[in-house]
């Protein structure tokens, strides 16, 4: 009888924040130690509307190791949860 691929491999769960900037189709994926903070953070931004652009720079677990964002060209903010192993 054939044996499931991975048997034994324990599958996790991790977040990412999704930030999606004006003008582009893609979101930037950031993987942070504290993803809810994060979100929090970026939906307070979101919410005060403010009109005189504040620079948000972050640093990073994944792939992308620091980011720099214009607060006044974020637009939406999501968490995504994925699973790997």
């Amino acid at each position: 009888m054939p044996q499931p691929f991975n048997q034994g491999a324990q599958v996790k769960k991790r977040l990412s924040v999704l930030v999606f900037l004006k003008g582009t189709t893609a979101p930037i994926v950031l993987y942070v130690e504290n993803p809810l903070e994060l979100y929090d953070e970026l939906t307070q931004i979101l919410k005060l509307n403010s009109q005189t652009p504040k620079l948000i720079e972050k640093n990073t677990l994944g792939p992308v190791k620091r980011v720099c964002i214009q607060s006044t060209q974020i637009c939406a903010v999501a968490i995504q949860e994925e699973q790997y192993m």
